[in-house]
């Protein structure tokens, strides 16, 4: 799965979000370490929707939460969970490679045990 697009279904786990909804939770998500432009955003979305993993939205937040009606807003579907789960699963084995090649400095290193 492409770094991105794990990001983007990420941040759509807990809420349905519009394009720079998205793009503002993965910044936070990542404490500003990834930052993505419209077009790299959206040319992933329509990837995602293509390979069914996320859907435009047809409920809207509340008017008090839409601060605009014209805004497309996305959501995982249940294969994007899917999908999700497994690239955490596989980058978990990843860590856990890393781990036994490493040693305890890499665990240490990187904060995890």
């Amino acid at each position: 799965m492409r770094t991105v697009d794990f990001h983007i279904l990420l941040s759509l786990l807990d809420h349905q979000r519009h394009g720079y909804g998205i793009i503002k939770e993965v910044e936070a998500m990542t404490s500003g370490d990834v930052r993505m432009g419209p077009g790299t955003l959206y040319g992933s979305i329509k990837r995602l929707i293509n390979l069914g993993l996320i859907i435009e939205s047809k409920k809207r937040p509340s008017a008090k939460d839409d601060d605009e009606r014209r805004r497309c807003y996305y959501r995982v579907t249940a294969a994007g969970i899917k999908a999700t789960r497994a690239e955490c699963e596989r980058l978990q084995s990843l860590l856990e490679i890393a781990r036994v090649k490493k040693g305890p400095e890499f665990t240490s290193m990187v904060g995890v045990g």
